[in-house]
């Protein structure tokens, strides 16, 4: 039986730590009584992850926000990454064909600005930054059985758009974690795109399942030998039983023989103010070597409350 100091809590957490422009989320940090930036950290503070994957955190390049969010916790998070989001990221074309060029829609990720919305990895343990696999820039069209979109019997994207639209959304990292006197494992982190807001083409869905598929093709060895204990982790705007997009993958995915499903039909976001009801989109997937001593959604505030949106941090207890 593990002990508890051989237990590591995995958290992802899609907290919109998100504002409308470089910088506004660093003063808001910095300002002390910011309500959202307040409640999101005592719900971190709760739970008290061990390595905590945020999927709604605005980058800047030398991850002054991140550092100073990360010092709002007792004990603090020492180890830290983030590497650029796609989301916001200029592509020079016209991604959704409307004749109007330069919208958040036509960046490689929806965002106002390149950083919007992006990852962060708070950390107790140890991360080898400089052994991370980036994914993030895998051109769409270069994943193998890309399901690209098609509209009236033809390609949907010219060839310049194939020419530079990536695969992710956001990023796909697989991040080397090394706990002190215990073999290293893998945190593999994605935010994928909502499988929605789309026309007949269906290029959201579409890329929605292609951004899972990524992981699959991570899991059969065709981007390089699989950590032999990793956790997929992230939103992933996909629920196996409800809502829209591919539901069939998702619940395919978690069947998969090299992972267990700790948190089997748990929602994670509340969504019923929009009709779409409660849906399970984030996820901590640990790999089939770990034994899992406990998992829970938190959900710890009043249904409606704006300072908290929609999602719910997810944390799962693994020991080896």
């Amino acid at each position: 039986m593990a002990t508890a100091a051989d237990v590591l809590r995995i958290a992802t957490y899609a907290a919109p730590l998100t504002r409308d422009g470089p910088g506004l989320l660093l003063r808001d940090i910095l300002r002390g009584d910011d309500p959202q930036v307040t409640a999101h950290a005592a719900i971190i503070a709760q739970a008290d992850p061990d390595l905590l994957v945020l999927t709604d955190f605005d980058y800047d390049l030398d991850s002054i926000a991140l550092r100073a969010f990360a010092a709002l916790f007792d004990p603090p998070y020492p180890y830290l990454f983030a590497a650029r989001p796609n989301t916001g990221m200029p592509t020079g074309q016209d991604i959704d064909r409307n004749g109007r060029l330069g919208e958040p829609r036509d960046a490689q990720g929806y965002g106002l600005f390149n950083g919007q919305g992006g990852m962060a990895i708070l950390s107790r343990l140890p991360i080898d930054a400089g052994g991370v696999t980036d994914l993030s820039a895998l051109l769409w069209r270069d994943l193998p059985g890309a399901d690209l979109p098609v509209l009236d019997g033809g390609p949907f994207f010219a060839p310049a758009v194939l020419d530079v639209l990536r695969l992710s959304t956001t990023g796909h990292w697989i991040v080397p974690v090394l706990p002190p006197d215990a073999p290293p494992f893998a945190i593999m982190a994605y935010a994928a795109s909502p499988p929605a807001f789309d026309g007949p083409e269906r290029r959201n869905i579409r890329r929605n399942r292609d951004e899972l598929r990524l992981w699959e093709q991570v899991l059969a060895g065709h981007f390089g030998p699989v950590p032999d204990d990793f956790v997929i982790t992230g939103n992933t705007n996909l629920d196996p039983q409800r809502g829209k997009g591919d539901r069939a993958a998702m619940a395919a995915f978690l069947a998969h023989p090299l992972v267990q499903d700790p948190l089997a039909g748990q929602p994670t976001a509340d969504w019923r103010a929009i009709g779409l009801g409660k849906l399970r989109v984030s996820y901590v997937v640990p790999s089939r070597g770990w034994q899992v001593v406990d998992a829970r959604v938190v959900w710890p505030v009043p249904d409606g409350d704006p300072a908290f949106g929609a999602h719910h941090l997810v944390w799962v207890d693994l020991a080896r």
